[in-house]
């Protein structure tokens, strides 16, 4: 059955450095760790070669990745995606990023994302910096563990601008913000600028948006291991569900319906396992049998 309730959240903000995750610091990290290396030793400067901010910002990104969990043990998804015999090890196809996207805003320890793809953008269509701060001041009003420090809040924001708009279409882009996020080229996040009047002075303004469109570069397997993975779901799923439910597949890929059905009949011609109906006009989207999410992902990466 699908739960009509919002999963409880330890909501958290922080962690990063003010870095958003670079392009080789996944495998670096996970490499670090499979060879038996800790983040607290005192070589770890020097072992990853990297400054000591920077240290604890990859430890961050590989859990905020699920590639480690909280103990730092790499994690079944880690081994698959960046291991020796991994799937995707330097991250060369985009269903890996999409892969990475999902679980960064699936499994909410950066609780800036799980906020932004299933609640605020919904609120706010173009949103600033400020608009995003405002809100999580609004909701922590009203909803017991989400205080926070709103500058603290609002270095997230920096941090997740910069890990998925290309600096291509960003205002703010610098020589120190060159090295890009690694999700910039799913193509996720935009912005425009725009001009106000202040005081009879006119200013400049920049405002993010992330469009539901149809996603053409998401594979099928990848939103079939987003279903499978969610806790929530069943053996049968409501297209409803799919599209809006938290951490569903619509809103963590902001896939509009078109995008997501045909997601879903692509899927349907690929794999047996899977159905789609439509009777008394409620669609929904039927596993025949109950398969491992990573064997989904296998089917993908062995093509």
């Amino acid at each position: 059955m699908i739960s009509e309730h919002e999963p409880r959240i330890k909501y958290s903000f922080s962690g990063h450095e003010s870095f958003q995750c670079r392009q080789l610091w996944l495998k670096k990290g996970f490499d670090y760790i499979k060879a038996g290396g800790s983040f607290h030793s005192e070589s770890a400067v020097v072992d990853l070669g990297v400054g000591k901010n920077m240290v604890a910002s990859i430890r961050y990104w590989l859990k905020a990745f699920n590639i480690v969990d909280s103990q730092d043990a790499i994690t079944d998804f880690g081994s698959f995606l960046l291991g020796d015999d991994g799937k995707d090890p330097f991250l060369e196809d985009s269903a890996s990023l999409w892969l990475l996207h999902y679980q960064l805003v699936s499994k909410g320890m950066a609780s800036i994302y799980f906020l932004i793809f299933n609640e605020f953008r919904k609120e706010k269509i173009q949103f600033t910096k400020d608009t995003f701060v405002n809100y999580i001041k609004r909701k922590a009003e009203t909803e017991k563990g989400l205080g926070s420090n709103l500058k603290t809040v609002g270095d997230d924001f920096d941090v997740f601008r910069k890990l998925y708009l290309s600096s291509n279409d960003d205002a703010k882009s610098s020589i120190e913000d060159s090295f890009s996020g690694i999700l910039t080229e799913l193509g996720l996040l935009k912005s425009m600028m725009q001009i106000r009047e202040e005081n009879g002075k006119k200013l400049k303004q920049d405002f993010f948006y992330i469009d539901n469109t149809e996603r053409l570069s998401l594979p099928a397997e990848v939103l079939l291991y987003a279903i499978c993975f969610n806790p929530t779901y069943g053996a049968s799923i409501s297209l409803q569900s799919l599209e809006n439910d938290i951490n569903s597949p619509g809103n963590i890929f902001a896939l509009n319906r078109a995008g997501l059905v045909s997601k879903i009949e692509e899927a349907v011609e690929l794999y047996p396992f899977i159905t789609y109906t439509d009777q008394a006009g409620i669609k929904e989207l039927q596993f025949k049998k109950e398969i491992e999410p990573l064997e989904i992902l296998k089917l993908y990466y062995e093509k």
